[in-house]
């Protein structure tokens, strides 16, 4: 397969105007970093499902011969204590299956981290100010967008999941009830949002106007967080995580991420030596590894709170023992993880000089919470859902406490330098995702585009159960089948199989790749 290759710059993401938004960030003088941010702010708008201001941030990024990572992921409020929250969710209604908690409304809505990792991001190593990186994000929400048959489809979805009796979805409602397919889509409290932050700053946001307006929001409609809380936030710049995969390094984020369930089954693989052909016997050993690695997101949860750490996890020793057990004839049952569905953005940027970023960002499910904050069209999201209210678990709520994230920006390192700049939105597929990406993109030698475009397949950690695209071959899915897999058939570009970008570093350009599940773009220069 033959790929256009940029000699200068490239930009990835799921939405071809945000994607827009980058290049022109870069043509105008920006680095990656910047552009990244511009990318972000125009998805907060025109793909508000998925990220946005009320949402959470990670970021991997090198430059000048160093990788390096920012958890912008916010708190659990200081009164959320599991007997606070256990009541609180009694009153709601809260979901058996989630500890407990409920799936949407204000009590799964924990400081959204977001906007004070864009500051904090950009002061280190931007060279445009916030301002300057919302200009392309405000005319969008100003003016409108004509919003896609997809864009629209996802809205009259997500409607489903905000009872229109229930008060604390009005706002979302009446925000985004109006939108219609084809017609110009606007959002002045979005614009309103972004106008305030480049003028005030972050402080605004949580310890001004706005943080009172979201404290609010929050409280009126039986949540627990407070102003207190979102002045107390701050990101981190955390250490990355790495392990070896066929002569690559790979490079993930640590906890409170799931950055480590994707280096365990890389790490399984490579132990495994060579992959087999492709077909069945070597899907059957991705997803023999895949469910290990994922059976390990139980321990998965703020790093202060781990009981197990990723170093633990990693140990090589213990991995080796873990991939023993697998039969190259049988499908295995190792104990069950927790689901959690995504709604998410991932985009990735190379500029002229090297610079290389993979920042995600999510409001969790689509659109979060469904609290949108009034006046001011922030969507608080729903990171808050996955905590759970027992004890015995690693990721059981607690006062200022960051919940287990799907969110993994990544990079495959080769000689010291990025080759590979890559991630997906996909909640539990994202680990998977990565694992099927690099096995097309390192063991078979495929083009970015090819890669991202090939047939997935996504476990379900519950049962074990395997969604895969009907593009595979049939004799494939029998021979998994044969094995004991439950396989179920799917679309032949399924958007739950996540929405992946890519961008291969060579010594003849770069070469991006957008996915074709999403309405992404991948563009250079």
């Amino acid at each position: 397969m033959t790929q256009e290759r940029f000699a200068s710059a490239c930009v990835a993401s799921p939405h071809r105007l945000a994607t827009g938004a980058g290049v022109e960030m870069l043509r105008a003088g920006g680095n990656a970093l910047d552009a990244a941010v511009a990318v972000n702010l125009a998805l907060s708008v025109v793909a508000p499902s998925s990220c946005g201001l009320g949402g959470d941030l990670f970021l991997l990024l090198w430059t000048d011969g160093e990788s390096h990572a920012y958890n912008g992921s916010g708190r659990a409020p200081a009164a959320a204590t599991v007997e606070a929250v256990r009541r609180a969710a009694a009153d709601a209604g809260g979901r058996r299956d989630l500890g407990g908690l409920p799936e949407r409304g204000a009590l799964t809505v924990t400081v959204p981290g977001a906007v004070e990792a864009w500051f904090r991001i950009l002061e280190r190593f931007g060279t445009r100010t916030f301002a300057e990186c919302a200009e392309a994000a405000a005319r969008f929400a100003t003016d409108g967008f004509a919003l896609s048959a997809k864009g629209a489809s996802t809205i009259r979805e997500a409607a489903g999941a905000f009872a229109r009796d229930d008060s604390a979805f009005d706002e979302w409602h009446a925000v985004y009830d109006r939108a219609r397919e084809g017609e110009p889509f606007r959002q002045p409290g979005i614009a309103r949002t972004l106008g305030a932050l480049g003028a005030g700053g972050p402080d605004v946001f949580y310890r001004g106007d706005i943080a009172a307006a979201i404290a609010e929001t929050v409280r009126s409609n039986g949540g627990l967080l407070a102003a207190d809380d979102l002045a107390a936030h701050a990101g981190v710049w955390v250490r990355p995580l790495s392990a070896g995969y066929r002569g690559f390094d790979v490079v993930e984020l640590p906890p409170n991420t799931q950055g480590v369930v994707a280096l365990e089954a890389l790490s399984m693989l490579e132990d495994a030596g060579p992959l087999p052909p492709d077909g069945d016997a070597r899907h059957h050993l991705l997803l023999e590894v895949t469910k290990l690695a994922l059976s390990d997101r139980r321990h998965v949860t703020d790093a202060d709170h781990m009981r197990v750490t990723a170093p633990e996890l990693l140990d090589r020793s213990r991995l080796l023992e873990l991939a023993s057990a697998i039969d190259p004839e049988r499908a295995g049952r190792p104990p069950s993880a927790f689901a959690a569905p995504g709604g998410t953005a991932h985009m990735a940027v190379v500029d002229g000089d090297g610079m290389c970023v993979s920042l995600i960002e999510s409001n969790w499910e689509g659109f979060g919470s469904g609290l949108t904050v009034p006046g001011w069209g922030i969507n608080l999201h729903n990171r808050g859902s996955r905590f759970f209210l027992d004890e015995d678990r690693a990721n059981v709520i607690a006062p200022r406490k960051r919940p287990m994230h799907t969110l993994i920006p990544a990079m495959a390192m080769r000689d010291g330098r990025p080759r590979y700049v890559f991630g997906t939105m996909g909640g539990d597929g994202q680990a998977q995702i990565h694992v099927q990406l690099l096995a097309r993109l390192i063991d078979d030698g495929w083009e970015p585009q090819e890669a991202v475009d090939a047939p997935r397949w996504e476990l379900d950690p519950l049962d074990w159960s395997v969604a895969a695209e009907s593009r595979f071959d049939a004799g494939m899915i029998d021979g998994l089948r044969r094995r004991g897999h439950r396989v179920e058939i799917t679309t032949p570009l399924d958007p739950s199989m996540g929405h992946a970008n890519v961008i291969e570093i060579g010594g003849d350009g770069l070469a991006g790749a957008a996915d074709p599940r999403s309405e992404g773009s991948a563009l250079g220069f």
